[in-house]
């Protein structure tokens, strides 16, 4: 059965449950959504592995952004080594990662002495070690609960489909998404997304800015 992607309206409301969250979990859906990883590249993301900040005076300037390298996968490493890439991050992401690291950083401080493992790591369990795929399965399902979604139908992995749906549907070319996916070739994209994809401009965290702006915007 082919994953589902979630429709333009579904995906602000899953978004918007996430982000009143003010979760793990909520951070977890906000930064999949609009980032495109693969859920197994976010359980064991580090914050060395996250830039919120950016080199906005480099030349060029480096955006804010999220280095995908590693997975859960046996042996630690990404799908394949074109997986391994560096992800711009639209606004809703960073807003959400530093309202989530301030939170993460008071629990730290408050939880001091009591034996939590600290292992760096973007999402972490209550005890600071890696979430387990269930729990996540289960958590996410309660957040598209409250968005107003048949929780039973959905998945976390569909917001990686989702993903490639929405940047389609806004005209981002299949090369510039088989590269944010982190897919060898379009080939392997369009075999995998093919009910997703649509015929075509903008890289992912650009075009996602402009679906889902900030409230602030």
């Amino acid at each position: 059965m082919p994953s589902k992607a979630l429709t333009f309206d579904q995906a602000e409301a899953i978004l918007a449950a996430a982000e009143a969250e003010q979760s793990v979990i909520g951070t977890y859906i906000v930064v999949s959504l609009l980032s495109g990883a693969r859920t197994e590249e976010m359980r064991p993301l580090t914050w060395s592995h996250v830039d919120l900040a950016g080199k906005p005076k480099a030349s060029p300037p480096v955006p804010p952004h999220i280095m995908v390298w590693r997975s859960v996968r046996a042996g630690g490493d990404t799908k394949t080594r074109k997986s391994r890439r560096t992800l711009a991050l639209p606004q809703r992401c960073i807003d959400a990662l530093k309202t989530h690291q301030e939170r993460q950083a008071s629990r730290r401080e408050a939880t001091a002495g009591q034996g939590r493992a600290d292992h760096d790591l973007v999402f972490a369990s209550e005890a600071g070690t890696e979430l387990d795929a269930a729990n996540v399965r289960r958590a996410f399902r309660r957040v598209a609960k409250a968005a107003g979604l048949v929780a039973k139908d959905w998945t976390p992995r569909e917001l990686r489909h989702s993903f490639v749906s929405l940047l389609s549907d806004s005209g981002v070319p299949i090369e510039k998404i088989a590269l944010l996916v982190g897919h060898s070739s379009t080939s392997v994209t369009e075999q995998v997304y093919r009910h997703q994809l649509r015929p075509v401009i903008e890289d992912g965290a650009v075009a996602m800015d402009g679906i889902f702006p900030t409230t602030a915007a």
